[in-house]
């Protein structure tokens, strides 16, 4: 799930999460999971204390331990679940990063060219959220504009080379309400070759 900050795709993520055969991981959940005790922990402590952002490799690592705890712990089953990312990979070296990792069959692309809107839903997320410091109107353009200048590059990656052909890349409108675009995605995915695979396993 790829959008700007407030495109709805941590909600869809959900959404499709509740779905049996479908595994959603969020970015910010693999943060809160983290145990500060081990190694790898301590070193994004190390960042995060300060205030620093936790370098991309950092955060590829991290996130492959999530994975493989959720494997171990049978909550991923990744022969035969979709793995739905959502605020992870947010630039291109993450992306490359986890090349190795994942096999991307789709990128569900949630636009929002109303850049008014995506703000309007910022604030009314931190205030339900009560996180009043991200309802302020600096750190929401700060957001928007971090998306555009380091995320949105992704699209293009996922949409040339190798992935050229391949269809990767499915635009849908975020304006709409959130139904219509969970349905949208599903539409997509129940038309998907790797969803065909594996539509016919029991739960």
């Amino acid at each position: 799930m790829f959008g700007a900050p407030g495109s709805g795709k941590g909600t869809q993520g959900k959404v499709l999460g509740t779905i049996p055969r479908f595994h959603h991981m969020a970015c910010g959940d693999v943060f809160r999971s983290i145990d500060t005790r081990t190694e790898l922990g301590q070193e994004f402590v190390k960042y995060s204390s300060r205030g620093e952002l936790v370098p991309d490799e950092v955060t590829v690592k991290l996130w492959r331990a999530n994975i493989h705890d959720s494997v171990k712990s049978h909550v991923f089953k990744p022969d035969i679940d979709f793995l739905v990312l959502d605020g992870i990979p947010r630039n291109m070296e993450q992306a490359k990063f986890m090349e190795s990792d994942i096999d991307v069959i789709q990128v569900f692309h949630l636009a929002c060219p109303d850049r008014d809107e995506l703000a309007r839903r910022l604030r009314k997320r931190a205030i339900k959220e009560n996180r009043f410091d991200d309802a302020n109107e600096e750190v929401i353009q700060r957001r928007i504009r971090t998306y555009e200048e380091e995320s949105k590059p992704i699209l293009d990656y996922y949409s040339q080379g190798k992935y050229a052909d391949r269809g990767m890349v499915t635009d849908i409108d975020a304006s709409q309400p959130p139904l219509k675009v969970i349905h949208a995605v599903i539409s997509r995915i129940m038309n998907l070759d790797a969803w065909k695979l594996v539509e016919h396993l029991r739960v």
